[in-house]
């Protein structure tokens, strides 16, 4: 079995590789500041190359079934790898990694669901999840990077947009499950 490597599916792949990178560079014996400016380059770069691989995929016609896998995968693994390290170094609160990423579980395993059932676009990305992902992807490396930004309290910004991606995530699980619920009680008896 052989998979299909093409620019976007690469990019992704790219974005998994960079995970490591994420949480081993504070275990590495460098000051604090440089692994948080490591931490936060890497973590920026990895959601920039989500952006551009999803651009690349319709502008080249690069899209693939392996790909539309992936690519929700190396965001979701991203993003806990973040957490896990933010709660860690004592800059996010366990409830919401917890809120976050027990979601995007549970949302995934709704959406492969009704993937299975035929009725996976009762399910697609709606606007509130893009709002949740949109205050994550401000909030993670604004945490990661922990120190001013000028004028910025980069910290005290990142976690109050932490809390919101978290009340977001929160809404938009409700939605999905909302949306599910007739495919849900139809299929449960």
């Amino acid at each position: 079995m052989s998979i299909h490597l093409n620019i976007p599916n690469l990019l992704t792949w790219a974005r998994i590789v960079l995970i490591p990178l994420v949480v081993g560079v504070y275990y590495l014996p460098i000051p604090i500041a440089e692994a948080n400016l490591i931490a936060t380059s890497a973590f920026v770069v990895a959601a920039v190359t989500d952006w551009f691989d999803g651009w690349v995929a319709r502008k080249l016609g690069q899209s693939s079934a392996f790909g539309a896998f992936l690519d929700p995968v190396a965001d979701k693994l991203m993003v806990a790898a973040a957490l896990v390290m933010l709660v860690q170094l004592g800059r996010a609160d366990a409830v919401l990694a917890f809120v976050i990423i027990g979601r995007e579980i549970t949302i995934s395993a709704l959406r492969e669901w009704m993937a299975s059932i035929g009725a996976r676009k009762s399910v697609a990305v709606s606007f509130i999840g893009k709002l949740k992902t949109t205050a994550q992807m401000i909030s993670l490396p604004m945490l990661l990077y922990n120190d001013p930004l000028g004028p910025l309290n980069v910290k005290w910004i990142g976690g109050w947009l932490l809390w919101v991606a978290a009340g977001l995530t929160l809404w938009s699980m409700v939605y999905y499950l909302r949306k599910a619920w007739p495919e849900i009680s139809a299929n449960s008896r």
